[in-house]
């Protein structure tokens, strides 16, 4: 039995562009639904969603019938916790507000097993197929993907620094919280804030690494996409069940 393929890390590298869509609604059976679809890849977050790693682990299951590829976006960069994960079989994460080099590079670190990173070391769990994989621990890394998330002040200061970590597969920007540190919380929409986000997808892109987003908005996930954003979140499972049954019922209200 072999690794599975990151298809989704191939392709960042090679230039595709990935469209992908935001989970948040922490049900495997959404997921399902979802994975589905044919996106690219699905976030599923927890960070900001009631998601625990039990429930991870059958929405990682819910999608192993479909190409898109599933990313974990962990509470908080630790160690410990992106260690359940990867033992749970996660093999691309979006480790939240990076703001140096060296946060940047402890979450590549903690995907990886000694001598180059921290990774605890277990014998039979699900991302070596309960040990069926023979070779699992030292090919590891070549499936796992790890995207970090600027989204402060001091994350934009040190973006050609994260950039060049070894390991840093992608950067991704949050336009949530960074629109929030300059000033326009809410407000992702406002000019101020998109111009910044496209000059920070350049410099990713001019750093040599690969830019993501998410926005629900379709012109500014154009714009993004034309600025440089190779893997471009385009919705959330959230936002479609409250716009469209909304819209429905707006159909037969009087």
């Amino acid at each position: 039995m072999d690794i599975p393929a990151n298809h989704f890390k191939r392709a960042i590298y090679s230039g595709e562009q990935q469209i992908g869509l935001w989970s948040s609604l922490a049900s495997h059976i959404t997921v399902e639904i979802l994975a589905g679809s044919g996106y690219d890849w699905l976030l599923i977050d927890t960070e900001h969603s009631p998601n625990e790693l039990p429930m991870v682990l059958t929405q990682l299951q819910a999608c192993m019938e479909h190409r898109t590829h599933p990313i974990v976006r962990p509470p908080v960069n630790d160690p410990v916790g992106i260690k359940r994960l990867l033992d749970a079989g996660v093999q691309s994460f979006l480790v939240p507000m990076v703001e140096t080099a060296e946060q940047a590079a402890a979450a590549v670190a903690a995907t990886r097993y000694p001598p180059h990173g921290v990774r605890g070391f277990a014998s039979a769990s699900r991302a070596s197929r309960f040990g069926r994989v023979k070779d699992y621990y030292h090919r590891a890394h070549e499936e796992i993907c790890v995207l970090v998330q600027i989204e402060s002040e001091l994350g934009m200061a040190n973006l050609e620094a994260i950039c060049a970590v070894p390991g840093v597969d992608g950067v991704f920007v949050g336009p949530g919280d960074l629109s929030a540190a300059m000033g326009y919380l809410g407000d992702q929409g406002n000019e101020a804030v998109v111009t910044v986000i496209e000059q920070l997808i350049r410099r990713i892109v001019a750093g040599g690494n690969r830019a993501g987003i998410l926005t629900g908005d379709e012109a500014l996930a154009r714009r993004y996409i034309a600025a440089g954003c190779i893997y471009t979140a385009v919705g959330s499972d959230t936002g479609l069940l409250a716009r469209g049954s909304e819209a429905l019922l707006k159909k037969f209200r009087v």
